[in-house]
This record gives C-alpha cells, sequence and structure tokens, in this order.
C-alpha cells in the first residue's frame, strides 16, 4: 500500500497488532502517532520508526475519556497538519463468567474498547469531514464479534458493539468523504495471547481444532488488512468487516490436531 503523504493515529500502539499497525503504514509512507496508556513504550517505539520524530512520535491517552482524544486527534493535525487515517486499536478484556462479572470490570472493558473506539470514531471524523482528502477510519473488533465465548462477557459484547458503530458511522459519514471499517482477528500470537489463551498444550489445541488454517495468525497479517482499508485501493469500502481469523468465522466443526506448529 501507499500512505506516503498521509497522517495516522494508532491507538494502543505501544505492542502487539497496534505496533505493527504503526509500523506497517510507518514503513509504508505515512507519519504516525502511537498513542498508548503506556507512554514510555510507545515512545521508544515511535523512536524506534524515527528518532527525529519527524514521521513518528508516541503519546499517552486514555481512550475512554473523549477531552483525552480530541487533544490526541488535535495532537496529530497541529503536529502533521492532517489526520488521514484513525486506527482506534486499544482495548482490553477481562475473564469471568457472566455470573461473576462486576460492574467495575464490565464498565472498565466497555469504556476502552466500545468508548474509546466511539470517541476515537467520533473526533477523527470531526477533522475528516472538512478535509478535502476526507479520510480513512478502521477500527479493531474481533472474531468474538460473532462468536461467543462464555469467560469473555464484555469483550465480546464490546466487540459486536463496535461491528454496529462502525455501519452507523460509515453510513454517516459515506456522503462526506469518510470510510469507517473494522477488523476482526481471531487468535494472533500477541503477548496478550499467549499469557491469556494459549497457557497450554490444551488451550493452544482447542484453538487450532477451530482454526482450519492450522496456525494462529500474527500481528503483521492483521495491519496488512488494516492498511488496506485505510488506502486508496479500498477507495469503495465501507461498512464492512474483515476478519482474518484463519477460517475461523465460517467453521460449524472442530479439526482433529495431529501434531503442533512452534508458537
Amino acid at each position: 500500500m501507499n500512505h506516503e503523504g498521509k497522517v495516522a493515529v494508532v491507538t494502543g500502539a505501544a505492542q502487539g497488532i497496534g505496533l505493527a499497525c504503526a509500523q506497517r503504514l510507518h514503513a509504508e509512507g505515512a507519519k504516525v502517532i502511537l498513542s498508548d496508556v503506556q507512554v514510555e513504550k510507545a515512545m521508544a517505539e515511535a523512536q524506534a520508526l524515527d528518532a527525529s520524530g519527524k514521521s513518528a512520535i508516541g503519546c499517552r491517552t486514555d481512550v475512554s475519556v473523549q477531552a483525552e482524544m480530541a487533544d490526541l486527534v488535535g495532537m496529530a493535525v497541529e503536529t502533521f497538519g492532517s489526520l488521514d487515517i484513525m486506527v482506534n486499536n486499544a482495548g482490553m478484556g477481562i475473564g469471568a463468567s457472566v455470573l461473576d462479572i462486576s460492574e467495575a470490570d464490565f464498565d472498565k472493558v466497555m469504556g476502552i474498547n466500545l468508548k474509546g473506539t466511539f470517541f476515537g470514531s467520533q473526533e477523527a471524523a470531526r477533522v475528516m469531514v472538512n478535509q478535502e482528502s476526507g479520510g480513512a477510519i478502521v477500527n479493531m473488533s474481533s472474531a468474538q464479534a460473532l462468536l461467543a465465548i462464555p469467560e469473555s462477557v464484555p469483550y465480546g459484547i464490546s466487540k459486536a458493539g463496535i461491528n454496529q458503530l462502525t455501519r452507523i458511522f460509515a453510513i454517516s459519514l459515506a456522503s462526506r468523504g469518510v470510510r469507517v471499517n473494522a477488523v476482526g482477528p481471531g487468535t494472533i500470537l500477541t503477548e496478550l495471547a499467549k499469557n491469556a489463551v494459549l497457557t497450554s498444550e490444551e488451550s493452544y489445541r482447542k484453538i487450532l481444532s477451530r482454526t482450519p488454517i492450522g496456525r494462529c495468525g500474527e500481528v503483521e497479517e492483521v495491519a496488512s488488512v488494516v492498511s488496506f482499508l485505510a488506502s486508496s485501493d479500498a477507495s469503495y469500502v465501507t461498512g464492512q468487516v474483515i476478519y482474518p481469523d484463519g477460517g475461523r468465522m465460517p467453521v460449524n466443526y472442530t479439526m482433529p490436531v495431529d501434531h503442533l506448529p512452534p508458537i
């Protein structure tokens, strides 16, 4: 993809999928703001992309606070002159059953995942609709938006909400030059996944049994889809959710796992 001359903001960019998205967009020519509550890591990764700070900077943002999201978008415009790509990636999950999840934990996940995506989309759109070039918003959903995991209550609900948010924003902004899409990864080899779901041979076999392609995904494979949706090559694509999931979404059966590829 070619993002030369574009300005991108990526939330949750200190590690994992968000960092891979920032790296991909920067490598393809975009100036990038890496935003995360882990500000030291975000700033270090931005320095690794461009030590001069001319094309990559890191900053701290709590995406669940609208004023901070407004400041983030404002920083992009003030620093680099525009905002062409908004990647609402920041997210979290808390494992608990429907009987045990607390109000505080439910609110925390919804605040970061769903409210954060709403605030990021809204603040970015307010800038993009006033640009001749418009813009592209890409939200990070999940296969769990459609597939229920009993121990992942607020996470799945928040991701389902992100799918509908994406469609509503896409239709609302289609006539004003702003495209809005989402990406719904399956199991991706992030540190979070390794520590949360790939914790034993049994859990790894369970994941692979519902992944026809026979392995977990890499963060770069998600970033490539984000880059496409943000590019002019996707100029006729809006209101869509694309699932890089190794074939998991169509599966209505599990597959035997005879061997384990390396994690």
